[in-house]
């Protein structure tokens, strides 16, 4: 059975290039407003992102100033810790450990390792390393170990001394205590107006 096409008109070429035409136009305006967008949202993008850095470069040149400050602090409290006890240790005539010191020396630093001295008691056969700090914490008993080794490769001239190991700090905690009995480490601390230094289990090194 054949359909009956007989009234139905083709699409003439006019129409067909019109409709072209309009599909083109359209075509061409949803362009332009996607360009539109996309520019205005590399824009908007272009201007958070600059302002992300801003507050990012302000968030780190505050946090640089807050560190300084805080090493500052730190430096301040370190500095008044040894000033403190190595005074004590002038005024108290270098009678220490049992023992009578000739010599006291205050930051010596070491010509072959990168290790400094707080404070050095210094005699004929013995040496007291004492190691100043303001808050004393556990991870410092492995330096001042450490430096009961450097000395003696730092100044050759005290290679048949006996040295003793302090600890001298204005705040200590159980933890702390406890390593420097472990190691034989005396502990030296403010009492009020005067230093009391605590070495019944002192060790020589």
């Amino acid at each position: 059975m054949m359909n009956n096409l007989q009234g139905v008109q083709a699409p003439s070429f006019e129409s067909v290039w019109a409709l072209m035409q309009e599909n083109a136009k359209r075509q061409e305006e949803t362009d332009r407003i996607l360009r539109e967008r996309f520019v205005e949202t590399d824009r908007i993008l272009t201007e958070k992102f600059a302002e992300t850095r801003e507050q990012m470069q302000e968030t780190d040149r505050r946090m640089k100033k807050l560190q300084k400050l805080v090493g500052s602090i730190g430096n301040n409290q370190g500095d008044f810790a040894e000033d403190y006890f190595f005074n004590s240790f002038e005024q108290g005539k270098k009678n220490f450990f049992g023992e009578h010191f000739d010599e006291i020396k205050k930051n010596l630093k070491g010509p072959e390792t990168d290790d400094e001295y707080d404070i050095l008691l210094i005699n004929g056969k013995y040496i007291g390393i004492i190691e100043v700090k303001f808050k004393a914490h556990t991870d410092h008993i492995p330096k001042i170990l450490k430096k009961a080794e450097t000395l003696k490769i730092n100044f050759p001239k005290y290679a048949n001394h006996k040295i003793y190991l302090g600890l001298a700090t204005l705040a200590f905690c159980e933890e702390v205590k406890q390593e420097c009995i472990n190691n034989g480490i005396a502990m030296i601390k403010q009492v009020g107006d005067t230093v009391v230094i605590i070495d019944e289990h002192l060790k020589i090194y």
